[in-house]
């Protein structure tokens, strides 16, 4: 495993070649990081990248032209090792499929994660190259932890996660297990907005349809206990877009009072309750036509306002 380093005069990121996983997000200026930097007593993972499957499957199986086939949960990508490309504006991890991931995932692929900065954004892109001839199925998302707090003299309450683009989001339901059950109009968004408070998380993840493709962590409100809101000074804010996905997870470690936030743009959805999917039927799926290359970008913004 190694770490490379992509920088220009606003922000300095690094990047491991294992798993393609995002490990430093640091603001020039201020000096200050703001990407979770990992804790094994509570999680210790900052950013992994999910390919080709999205969270759980169930029995940690699902079957495909009649065969049954077992994968870990959120896909390959993120146990590997990757080839790095170095190139002056940006760094492109990738992974082509071998007889182990074919194991695990019939298909072969060459599946790239290409960094670049545009001044103060950091642009993600996920490039899949299907090198069969024959449709292929799968999920690709980003699961990037945001320090919380990140300015100095502020707690997680004082912070809230606002959706611009919302207008009638719904919930994924989850079973206790976290497998999908359905999913029922969203009850945690006021005007656009959700305060951040630990407990929000003891059940596990939020994820969200149809909430807009953008989400903005900023600091704003306090939730106090006599559950009055007072207002903060907003020095800035950690902007999440992601135009092609379909889902965004909220999430940090159950039943914790972690510093951190996960914000997940997921093109796909995990497994349902108590069903070992077909990979041909699972509706939310990317198929991708044989020989077809498929690309999905989202970004990372730092935003004074």
């Amino acid at each position: 495993m190694n770490v490379y380093r992509l920088e220009n005069d606003k922000l300095c990121v690094k990047v491991s070649s294992f798993g393609g996983e995002l490990q430093s997000l640091v603001e020039k200026q201020n000096n200050r990081e703001y990407l979770w930097q990992g804790d094994p007593a509570i999680w210790e993972e900052k950013a992994p990248n999910l390919f080709p499957y999205i969270a759980r499957l169930t029995d940690g199986k699902y079957t495909y032209q009649g065969k049954t086939y077992s994968m870990q949960i959120h896909g390959i990508a993120k146990y590997r090792e990757m080839e790095v490309q170095e190139q002056p504006e940006q760094l492109i991890f990738s992974l082509e499929s071998d007889e182990d991931t074919l194991a695990q995932y019939p298909f072969r692929f060459r599946f790239e994660i290409r960094y670049r900065l545009e001044g103060s954004t950091l642009t993600v892109t996920y490039h899949v190259e299907n090198l069969e001839d024959h449709t292929m199925y799968f999920g690709v998302g980003g699961h990037p932890g945001f320090q919380v707090p990140y300015l100095p003299e502020t707690g997680f309450s004082d912070y809230i996660l606002q959706f611009p683009e919302a207008k009638e989001p719904y919930r994924v339901i989850f079973s206790d297990d976290c497998f999908v059950e359905g999913e029922a109009p969203s009850q945690e968004l006021t005007d656009g907005e959700l305060l951040l408070r630990h407990p929000m998380f003891d059940e596990d993840a939020i994820v969200l349809r149809n909430a807009g493709h953008c989400v903005r962590l900023r600091p704003g409100h306090a939730w106090e206990q006599a559950a009055s809101l007072e207002e903060r000074q907003a020095a800035s804010a950690v902007c999440v877009t992601f135009p092609q996905m379909d889902y965004v997870g909220l999430w940090h470690m159950p039943g914790t009072e972690a510093p951190y936030i996960c914000i997940e743009p997921w093109s796909s959805l995990p497994s349902r309750k108590g069903i070992v999917e077909d990979l041909e039927r699972q509706e939310n799926l990317v198929a991708l036509e044989g020989r077809g290359v498929y690309e999905n970008t989202w970004k990372i913004s730092l935003e004074n306002i």
